[in-house]
């Protein structure tokens, strides 16, 4: 049995020939060379998605919760019964809920309408599936959940008329034909607005609101 340690190969080094050596060199240079922009194309990419993009309503929260113009609750659990006369809806949806979340955000642009788009297909991406959704131009009008065998554990809700943007996310346990029948009937559109319109009226003690900050750009 022939065996290939560093003796052997050390041995076969010093036969080597300057040229076969000068050749072998060139052969791994233009290996290197031929497929450098791919190299570089995947390592732009990588950053790209790892530095301008988030993947889970935390990472996209925690990131915007304190820009400017930006209103942002998230509701305690020992809250949640208190949310539950805002609409039959919403109360349907109380009882089984963990976490509640809704941002509202500026999108006066058509580059930052643009963004935002981009950033919610990416937090649902692959994890979570779409059961309604409505374009216009750059408007946007979607819902869409994440299973686990037959319960819905999570829904995101995205709206964005162009002018301004928001989500309301639920997670806990949800019949998933109650969430796909008021997706079809537009009823979640609703929702964010009143959830807001309570908070703007007097935001109950115990409540996370962030504050509009007008000196972050």
């Amino acid at each position: 049995m022939t065996t290939f340690g560093y003796k052997s190969f050390h041995s076969r080094f010093q036969t080597i020939t300057q040229n076969e050596f000068i050749e072998l060199v060139l052969r791994y240079y233009l290996i290197i060379k031929n497929n450098m922009k791919k190299i570089l194309f995947l390592l732009a990419l990588v950053l790209t998605s790892s530095c301008g993009s988030f993947n889970s309503i935390d990472s996209f929260y925690n990131a915007h919760k304190n820009d400017n113009q930006v209103t942002a609750v998230r509701v305690p659990r020992f809250m949640l019964s208190l949310l539950g006369n805002i609409s039959p809806e919403m109360k349907s949806l109380i009882g089984s809920t963990k976490d509640l979340r809704y941002m509202q955000f500026p999108s006066a642009t058509p580059e930052r309408t643009q963004y935002l788009n981009q950033q919610m297909n990416g937090i649902t991406g692959n994890s979570f599936l779409e059961v309604y959704r409505k374009n216009d131009n750059l408007k946007r009008n979607v819902v869409s959940i994440r299973e686990k065998r037959d319960v819905v554990k999570e829904i995101l809700i995205y709206n964005n008329n162009t002018a301004s943007g928001s989500f309301l996310y639920f997670k806990g346990n949800f019949d998933p034909v109650k969430v796909r029948e008021m997706a079809n009937n537009e009823e979640f559109r609703e929702l964010g607005d009143n959830l807001i319109n309570k908070y703007d009226s007097g935001t109950p003690k115990g409540v996370e609101e962030q504050p509009k900050n007008p000196n972050r750009e």
